[in-house]
């Protein structure tokens, strides 16, 4: 019972940064129509700031996060900007390949930048603690409590502010909502910003756990694109929801089967769920055809 916790509350880590990084893959496939596969490494990016901030310019942690934050939202504003708005008009393919060349470009430039070598935040040592059967460290704790709090505040943006009813337009109706009078340029730059946002926070969280390199974007697209296939192209909630159920099945998986199975059963469970409901677990049917 007490391991079967324990792999409870890992799949809630790793899901809920999985979460995260599929809150932008939704927003924008909901806003555009289109797969952003820049998105992983706009989160790499993110963590490679805080890295930078924290580790190499002094400043505490927290600050360096929350800074990281913003300036990814600006770099997600500014790939919108120069690489999508102009292909808006052309077909969903063109946007699709540009988002990989964007990704290439980003892996790169973070390359020559700070080398390829496999980076670390240096966090002080923290003690690990037990609540129950569970055990935890500082910055699981940290990541869990993140995940919950973005999420909730995204859900108040979304639900409460005239910005979220706006973004909620857009998603339904980009032309009709344009007619309505909504600046449908300033709304999805909006999309951009939030969602990089929360890219750079679940990539912050991913290197605090583990490490940073500059091809970790790949696997953050891959999971996060995962998510959001499985909870339902365009639904934020969907996608959360998908995150947290491919971090949790693939540490259940990791310990009842095997550590070398991990990804694929996640793959699994993606398969069989889409043979099921093409839309995924919360999407609509005519969001299963991507392009």
């Amino acid at each position: 019972m007490g391991i079967a916790a324990q792999l409870l509350v890992n799949g809630l880590i790793a899901g809920g940064t999985y979460a995260l990084a599929a809150i932008g893959y939704s927003m924008v496939y909901g806003a555009l129509k289109f797969i952003n596969f820049a998105h992983g490494s706009i989160a790499m990016v993110g963590a490679y700031i805080a890295f930078v901030l924290f580790s190499l310019g002094g400043i505490p942690i927290i600050p360096a996060f929350l800074l990281s934050m913003a300036l990814t939202a600006l770099l997600g504003v500014l790939v919108e900007r120069l690489a999508y708005r102009p292909l808006r008009a052309s077909p969903k393919l063109a946007s699709l390949t540009t988002s990989v060349a964007v990704s290439f470009a980003l892996d790169a430039s973070v390359m020559m930048l700070l080398g390829a070598e496999i980076r670390s935040f240096r966090l002080p040592m923290q003690r690990t603690f037990q609540i129950g059967p569970v055990y935890l460290t500082l910055v699981q704790t940290v990541i869990i409590a993140c995940s919950f709090a973005f999420m909730f505040g995204l859900y108040f943006l979304l639900t409460f502010t005239k910005l979220g009813k706006s973004i909620r337009a857009i998603a339904d109706d980009l032309l009709l909502a344009e007619i309505s009078g909504i600046n449908g340029n300033l709304v999805i730059a909006a999309v951009f910003a939030i969602g990089s946002a929360l890219a750079a926070a679940a990539g912050v969280l991913i290197g605090m756990e583990t490490n940073l390199q500059p091809t970790m974007g790949f696997m953050i697209t891959v999971k996060a694109f995962a998510a959001v296939v499985l909870g339902g192209l365009g639904n934020v909630y969907g996608a959360i929801l998908g995150g947290f159920i491919i971090g949790i099945v693939e540490n259940l998986g990791a310990w009842y089967i095997s550590p070398v199975w991990k990804d694929s059963i996640a793959y699994v469970i993606l398969i069989l769920v889409l043979f099921v409901r093409p839309a995924g677990l919360l999407g609509k049917p005519e969001d299963a055809t991507v392009v």
